[in-house]
């Protein structure tokens, strides 16, 4: 399950990225207009199976994605998202305490 939920959000880290293509970023948009749209290869009638395509969908579309982006940058966001750090910036500094 954490693999997952960690790919959604390598996923909208990639998305909300400038420097991914902006033809990248229609792959997961199509999954989604997708989804919600009235067209389904199975339709929604039978109670599991219907959803299957879309949650299908919304994988493959994650998955090309992601595959689509620039492995530099993927590779980034992974690094981050693995050690923690979710693209936070450390400054170096000194300080000093003064008393009042």
């Amino acid at each position: 399950m954490t693999n997952i939920i960690n790919r959604f959000h390598l996923a909208w880290l990639l998305f909300k990225d400038q420097r991914v293509p902006l033809w990248a970023k229609s792959v997961p948009l199509l999954s989604f207009l997708y989804v919600i749209s009235p067209i389904d290869f199975l339709p929604d009638i039978w109670p599991a199976l219907g959803q299957l395509d879309d949650v299908g969908v919304i994988i493959l579309g994650l998955t090309l994605f992601v595959k689509l982006c620039p492995p530099e940058v993927v590779a980034g966001h992974a690094h981050d998202l693995e050690h923690g750090s979710k693209g936070a910036e450390v400054i170096d500094a000194t300080y000093r305490v003064v008393k009042d």
